[in-house]
C-alpha cells in the first residue's frame, strides 16, 4: 500500500497556483488592459464579462485547493497533531484559507455592483471617472485594495504551504544513517527531550 498524496497534493497545489495566477493576471491584466478601451463606457463591460468568464474557474480551483487541503490534514493528522509548529501552522492556513476565500467573495460583490454600472464611463475598472455615481466610485475604490489583496494573500498561502513541505521532511543528515546509527540517533533524541 503507497503513503503518496499525490492527487490530494496535485488538488491542493493546482487549485492555489491557478487561485493565485487568476486574481494576479485578473489585476493586472484584464483590468490594466480594460483601461485602455477607447470607449469610457465599454471599460466595465468588458471587465465584468472577463471576470465572468473566469469566475467559474475560480471557484473550481478553490474547491480544488479545499478539497486538496482538507485530505492533506486527514493524512498528516498524525504528524500535524505530534510536529512542533505543524499543527499551529496547519491551523493558521486554514483560517487564512477561509478568509481569502471570503475575500474572493467579496470582490465578486464588488463585480456585480460594477456590472450595474456598466454604462457610466470609467477611467479604468477601479478608477472612477469624475461625475461617477457615489455607488461606482465606492464600489471601485474598495475594488481596487481587493483586487492586490487577493494575489497578496495566495501568496502567503502558497509561502506556507511551502513551509508545510518542509516540515515533513527528514531532519538533514538522518536518511543517510545506516539502521544502527539511526536508532542511536532516535535513542538520543529521545533523551534529549525527556
Amino acid at each position: 500500500m503507497s503513503n503518496r498524496d499525490t492527487v490530494i497534493r496535485s488538488l491542493h497545489d493546482l487549485g492555489l497556483a491557478a487561485w493565485f495566477g487568476g486574481s494576479l493576471m485578473g489585476a493586472v491584466g484584464l483590468n490594466g488592459a480594460t483601461a485602455e478601451a477607447k470607449d469610457p463606457t465599454e471599460r466595465l463591460r468588458l471587465s465584468s464579462n472577463g471576470w465572468a468568464r473566469w469566475t467559474p474557474v475560480q471557484v473550481a480551483a478553490i474547491g480544488a485547493h479545499a478539497v486538496g487541503g482538507a485530505g492533506l490534514i486527514l493524512s498528516n493528522r498524525k504528524r500535524v497533531a505530534a510536529q512542533p509548529g505543524a499543527g499551529s501552522l496547519t491551523a493558521v492556513k486554514l483560517i487564512l484559507t477561509v478568509a481569502t476565500a471570503g475575500v474572493s467573495a467579496y470582490a465578486g460583490v464588488l463585480g456585480s455592483r460594477l456590472k450595474k454600472h456598466q454604462s457610466e464611463g470609467t477611467v479604468g475598472t477601479t478608477e472612477p471617472a469624475p461625475g461617477a455615481s457615489a455607488e461606482l466610485e465606492q464600489a471601485q475604490k474598495q475594488l481596487k485594495l481587493v483586487q492586490w489583496t487577493l494575489p497578496a494573500l495566495t501568496g502567503v498561502l502558497l509561502v506556507m504551504g511551502a513551509i508545510q513541505g518542509e516540515q515533513q521532511r527528514g531532519a538533514a543528515g538522518l536518511l543517510d544513517l545506516g539502521p544502527g546509527e539511526l536508532a542511536r540517533a532516535a535513542v538520543q533524541a529521545v533523551r534529549k527531550a525527556a
